[in-house]
C-alpha cells in the first residue's frame, strides 16, 4: 500500500510541476525553432566538411566598419563603401556561414567598383565573431538569434533612410538572410540576389516582398536540393512574385573561389547574371 501511494505522490508532484511550468514544452519548441534557414544544417557533418577553412590573408580596403543603432535598443556593425557624393542606391551584402571576414569585405568592394553610384553595407549578423573554423562557423550559425538578425537589418535599413532604394545579395546562410532583408525591405526593395540559399517556409511569408529575386542554385546541392528550389519556384508563384532561377551542374558553394568546389566558369557566369540583374534593380 506505501509502495503505491508513493507513485501516487510522485506522480502528483510531477503533475503540479508541469502546471506551474505551463511554458516549459512551448519553451523548447521555442529553442528548436531558433533554427531557421540553413541553421538547421550548423551540426551536420556532411554540410560542415563541404565548407573548406578559409585561408588567412591580409586585407586593406578603401571601406570602413561604422556602427549603427538597431531596433533591439542595441548596436551593430557594418563594413561599408560609400560614393563620395550623396546616394538613395544601397546594397546589403549579407555574409555566408564564417562571418563578416575578408572574403565579404572584397566581394562588397568588388560589387561597389561594378555598380558605381551604390552604397554597399556588408552587414554583420554575427555581431562581430568571425569563424576560421567549420566547428566554429557551424556554432556561430546556430548562435545566430533570428531576432537579432532582423533587428540588425532593420538598424541597417534606418541607416539607409526611407528614400533608399534598397538592394540585398547573400551567399549561404546570408542567401536566405538576403531574401529574408529583402522581405522586410518591402516597398524600398530593388532587388534580391540569393545564392543557394535556403528559402523562406511558405508563400505566405512572400507576402511584403515587392523586389524581383534573382536565384542562383547548384542541381548537385545536397542540402538546397532540386526539390527545395522547385518549392521556391511554386511558393513565388503562388504569392505572384517575380523569381528567376539559374541553376548550375555543380556543388554548395560553387561560387566562392576559396572553396574546393569552385567552378570558375560557372561562378563568372553567375556572377555576371547577379551584377546583371542589380545593375537594372539600382
Amino acid at each position: 500500500m506505501l509502495k503505491y501511494l508513493n507513485y501516487s505522490l510522485l506522480f502528483l508532484a510531477l503533475f503540479l510541476m508541469a502546471c506551474n511550468n505551463p511554458n516549459a514544452s512551448s519553451n523548447q519548441d521555442a529553442e528548436e525553432g531558433e533554427k531557421e534557414g540553413m541553421a538547421e544544417f550548423s551540426e551536420d557533418k556532411e554540410f560542415q566538411e563541404a565548407h573548406e577553412e578559409p585561408v588567412t590573408t591580409t586585407f586593406n580596403g578603401k571601406g570602413q566598419m561604422i556602427s549603427f543603432p538597431t531596433s533591439d535598443g542595441k548596436e551593430s556593425e557594418a563594413y561599408v563603401i560609400a560614393p563620395q557624393h550623396s546616394t538613395n542606391k544601397v546594397l546589403f551584402v549579407i555574409h555566408e556561414w564564417w562571418g563578416l571576414n575578408d572574403h565579404i569585405k572584397r566581394e562588397a568592394e568588388t560589387l561597389f567598383d561594378s555598380l558605381g553610384d551604390v552604397m554597399v553595407m556588408a552587414l554583420d549578423l554575427y555581431d562581430g565573431k568571425v569563424a576560421t573554423t567549420r566547428e566554429k562557423a557551424g556554432e556561430y550559425m546556430q548562435s545566430a538569434s533570428p531576432e537579432r538578425s532582423r533587428s540588425i537589418i532593420q538598424g541597417a535599413m534606418g541607416q539607409a533612410g526611407s528614400a533608399a532604394k534598397i538592394a540585398t545579395i547573400g551567399w549561404c546562410f546570408g542567401g536566405g538572410w538576403s531574401l529574408k532583408a529583402s522581405i522586410m525591405a518591402g516597398n524600398q526593395g530593388a532587388g534580391c540576389v540569393l545564392y543557394y540559399g535556403m528559402p523562406v517556409e511558405s508563400a505566405a511569408d512572400l507576402g511584403p516582398l515587392e523586389a524581383d529575386v534573382l536565384g542562383i542554385f547548384a542541381a548537385k546541392d545536397e542540402w538546397i536540393t532540386p526539390k527545395v528550389v522547385d518549392d521556391f519556384k511554386t511558393m513565388c508563384k503562388t504569392a505572384n512574385k517575380k523569381l528567376t532561377v539559374y541553376s548550375y551542374d555543380a556543388d554548395h558553394a560553387f561560387a566562392n573561389p576559396s572553396s574546393p568546389r569552385y567552378v570558375e566558369q560557372d561562378a563568372k557566369d553567375a556572377n555576371a547574371k547577379a551584377l546583371e540583374f542589380l545593375r537594372k534593380k539600382l
